[in-house]
């Protein structure tokens, strides 16, 4: 629950809590808590399981509804040979 804290410090606009889920059944039940992390998004949206920063943060814009733009994909580095060299014959 890291990131969604630290999203909430970064941005007035984000409001994170955290519930531990034993603690609390009625809200576990409320919110059909069946795995851990389990994050929901303004009452609307959710998803379970540790997620990597940049996934996470997509998830919540997605279930927040904000629109966020798929960048395209970086061009491949590197050049591409004319020819394979044989180095066998040296």
């Amino acid at each position: 629950m890291s990131l969604a804290n630290r999203m909430a410090l970064a941005s007035p606009l984000v409001k994170a809590v955290c519930v531990e889920a034993n603690e609390f059944p009625y809200l576990s039940n409320q919110f059909r808590v069946r795995g851990v992390p389990h994050t929901v998004i303004n009452r609307k949206a959710s998803f379970v399981g540790a997620l990597p920063e940049p996934d996470f943060v997509e998830a919540v814009l997605e279930g927040a509804g904000v629109a966020t733009p798929h960048p395209e994909p970086p061009p491949q580095g590197g050049r591409e040979l004319e020819e394979e060299t044989n180095y066998s014959n040296l």
